[in-house]
């Protein structure tokens, strides 16, 4: 099925962006792929001087559009390529580009702790174009720290990886992901083995180096080229186990870090598909109830179970027979069923997902298929970043096991039971790395990071992305006295963007003044 399905730590990044474009309305391409082929020849890599300039408009990988605004107090963002090996294996043999952007300290010098570096998630978001796009929210951490973030090996500007092109992922994305004969089930496979074919065609050379362990390397190549003695970092996300791989890897190396919608270490993928599974149901709940509790008539259902039965009999009517979408395309279940699940990694968009389902049922899809567009990285102009093809190149090459149809046909039960609305969408997606050209490494990150320094670990309840019980358990696998859980009992996917000043106060207390909140704190 469409491997986004399988964003089980997708962030909140320029997706959002996307979809207020796309709902609004109804880029610029650029040839450097920071692919490199240069050779190492030995060189140190960590004495590398950046060569900090005007940052440039966003190439297609990393989503397009315009180069960033100047930030409010008119100070430029900056951008720049790091050389790393492209085999960690062989560091003195050939290189690729990173790229990364920075926002300079706005306090005074001698109060400046360094830089904090930022991984929004994915695995597969530019940090080169949603660092400049949610920079605001992070105006006081700025005050003591250079903002940094980058785009990881095998995403946006950084040796991009490539597969379908533009017109053959609209047809990849319309295909039907939720199979109920032989028939389809078969068209499934055959889409999913193109998909993992094209891959290894036109991006053979990177695939094998763009693992979770591989990005951790490199951020510790970055904490050396910036300068800074601790790695201090704010990871989302997919960021949360990169930064628990980068614990693991370099404890001593840790400074100030905070996780927020926390990916749980201990599950294989299967575990992790399933435990989705659930928290969109849960999420999907919380909707309803909130609907159905305005003083106004819910416009999609007069009770919650009544709201999600119309869903479930809209989702099984598309499914028959899908409805006009954005011209040319169409609405299919399985568009629908990630537009909804797009709308429920955060409150502030279930305003939309009330109009699109209202839409549908009069048999308009446009707002629906607009939410889709965004989870699978597509502009309103038809252009998609590389956000799918990263993110299944980097969950390849992470997870160990391989999942094939019989497989995943013996698990629908149960995860129909966890979720009627998104368990067939999301069992099926465990095929996607059946017959990946590159082993997985592993069941599960190992994050033990015994002698580093505290990292605050978020958890929010209402998370449908990364759910709330993953905090803990990240929390007890980084060690005794390195993790420190902290509970946000709200909306949405992550807690430090939502505004709670609770939150903000402690990830403040932490990052600018090295104040660690007691572990077990609760904020409402």
């Amino acid at each position: 099925m469409p491997n986004t399905a399988r964003l089980r730590a997708a962030a909140l990044t320029a997706a959002s962006m996307v979809v207020s474009a796309a709902l609004l309305a109804g880029c610029s391409d650029d040839s450097g792929d920071g692919s490199g082929n240069g050779s190492g020849d030995g060189e140190d890599l960590t004495s590398q001087e950046l060569d900090w300039k005007d940052c440039p408009a966003p190439s297609e990988a990393e989503g397009g559009g315009t180069a960033p605004s100047p930030l409010p107090d008119g100070d430029e963002w900056q951008c720049a390529g790091m050389k790393a090996p492209l085999d960690w294996d062989d560091p003195g043999g050939d290189t690729i580009d990173l790229a990364l952007i920075r926002a300079q300290s706005s306090g005074p010098a001698d109060r400046r702790i360094g830089s904090l570096v930022f991984n929004f998630g994915g695995p597969g978001g530019s940090g080169v174009t949603t660092l400049p796009a949610f920079g605001q929210d992070y105006a006081k951490l700025r005050t003591r720290y250079d903002l940094v973030s980058f785009d990881p090996r095998g995403v946006g500007r950084s040796a991009p990886v490539e597969c379908l092109d533009d017109k053959q992922l609209d047809a990849y994305f319309q295909q039907d992901a939720t199979p109920d004969d032989a028939a389809e089930r078969r068209e499934l496979v055959d889409h999913t083995e193109d998909f993992n074919a094209a891959c290894e065609k036109h991006s053979k050379r990177v695939l094998p180096h763009v693992a979770t362990t591989d990005a951790a390397r490199d951020m510790d190549l970055m904490r050396q080229v910036l300068g800074d003695d601790k790695l201090h970092y704010f990871g989302i996300s997919y960021g949360t186990e990169l930064g628990g791989v980068y614990a693991h890897l370099f404890p001593k190396n840790v400074g100030r870090a905070v996780f927020d919608a926390v990916v749980d270490p201990t599950q294989t993928p299967e575990q992790g598909s399933l435990g989705q599974a659930k928290g969109f149901e849960l999420a999907l709940d919380n909707y309803a109830e909130d609907c159905v509790s305005k003083v106004e008539e819910c416009p999609v259902g007069d009770s919650a179970q009544n709201v999600k039965d119309r869903i479930a009999r809209l989702l099984k009517d598309l499914d028959r027979k899908p409805i006009p979408g954005i011209f040319p395309r169409e609405l299919t279940q399985t568009a629908a069923t990630g537009g909804i699940a797009q709308a429920l990694y955060s409150k502030d968009f279930w305003e939309y997902l009330t109009e699109g389902l209202v839409q549908a049922y009069d048999g308009d899809g446009r707002v629906l298929m607009a939410l889709s567009d965004s989870l699978n990285g597509r502009d309103e102009n038809g252009r998609y970043s590389n956000i799918t093809a990263a993110n299944v190149a980097i969950n390849c090459a992470d997870d160990k096991p391989r999942y094939d149809p019989a497989y995943v046909e013996g698990k629908l039960p149960e995860f129909r039971k966890a979720s009627p609305v998104f368990g067939d969408y999301l069992a099926w997606s465990m095929i996607g790395c059946t017959d990946w050209p590159v082993p997985g490494a592993a069941d599960h990150p190992d994050v033990g990071a015994s002698g580093a320094a505290p990292i605050l670990v978020i958890g929010n309840t209402g998370d449908p992305a990364t759910p709330y019980e993953g905090a803990a358990r990240m929390a007890d696998a980084l060690g005794r006295n390195v993790g420190v859980e902290l509970t946000y009992r709200g909306q949405g996917h992550g807690a430090y963007d939502s505004g709670n000043a609770c939150v903000r106060n402690a990830v403040h207390g932490y990052l600018l003044d090295g104040k660690v909140p007691p572990d077990g704190t609760v904020c409402s």
